[in-house]
């Protein structure tokens, strides 16, 4: 286990040296995302659900909310990168996002129904993709030049980052 609550998993480290054998995990791990969210919130009430997971950071609540919002935003950075060319992505206030209204107010069901879906149709796209649509290029003003390669490995981590939150939580308390 990682000593920062903030990365429970570790921060995220790109590895240029890909693999057809590290795409097929990292899809396989955007395939297993949602059902892993799942099961770390699975019989929590709701003041375990409006607990932070660390000091200063979100409720289990907001990371629940969070994980289709940020892979939304991914799926529609691949279907850009795969569409046009070299295109600019957008990127998002994560943290404003997680404090706007609907994220106290609808139920986390709805998120987790929303990621299920969200990731039916990503790794069909991805499992349909040739090898080289991987190096597709795109820009994140925040980051730079990056490929679709980057944005798997780095969505693979995300899920499992986001889990363990929940999951080092409950740890922790004893839930």
């Amino acid at each position: 286990m990682i000593d920062d609550p903030r990365y429970p998993t570790g921060k995220f480290i790109f590895d240029p040296a890909v693999t057809p054998q590290m795409r097929a995990q990292s899809i396989a791990a955007i395939r297993d995302a949602p059902a892993a969210l799942r099961a770390a919130v699975r019989g929590l009430d709701e003041a375990q659900l409006n607990t932070p997971y660390r000091d200063g950071g979100w409720t289990v609540r907001q990371v629940v909310h969070h994980v289709p919002e940020s892979h939304m935003n991914a799926y529609i950075r691949f279907k850009l990168a795969l569409t046009e060319q070299n295109p600019t992505i957008k990127p998002y206030e994560e943290d404003a996002w997680a404090k706007l209204p609907d994220v106290s107010r609808t139920p986390i069901e709805t998120s987790l129904d929303l990621l299920d879906r969200l990731h039916q149709r990503w790794v069909t796209l991805l499992e349909l993709l040739e090898a080289d649509k991987f190096q597709r290029p795109l820009v994140h003003p925040a980051i730079g030049p990056i490929t679709l390669d980057y944005l798997l490995q780095m969505y693979a981590w995300h899920g499992r980052h986001h889990a363990a939150h929940v999951t080092t939580l409950r740890t922790r308390r004893g839930w």
